[in-house]
């Protein structure tokens, strides 16, 4: 199999060139997105990692040799306090794979 392509994990309309990447707002309406000229950060992010895990499952890298990224549910949800107000707390972990070679940072080059 091949790496996983940047359409199937940015979506249908990402590009790139050497010095940019674009991902459309609409490619990420799928995993409950809604697009608007002012989306925070953090609604941009949360979007893109969900994204990221409706492709990169563990399940496509256990068929795919090639995929070394891994996006999945992490621990339970949890209830947490912060300044004296309760939130939930949801968790979403992401898992690299190299081969092994002595070298334990994560280098993006190596992905």
């Amino acid at each position: 199999m091949a790496e996983p392509t940047l359409l199937e994990v940015f979506g249908a309309n990402a590009t790139q060139t050497s010095t940019d990447l674009v991902i459309k707002k609409s490619d990420l309406v799928a995993v409950g997105f809604t697009p608007s000229a002012n989306n925070t950060a953090e609604s941009l992010i949360i979007a893109i990692v969900l994204k990221f895990k409706s492709v990169l499952t563990d399940a496509a890298r256990d068929t795919n040799i090639d995929q070394s990224v891994t996006v999945t549910d992490g621990f339970s949800p949890s209830i947490t306090t912060r300044n004296n107000a309760i939130y939930l707390r949801n968790t979403i972990s992401v898992e690299v794979d190299k081969i092994l070679t002595g070298a334990d940072v994560i280098d993006p080059d190596d992905y």
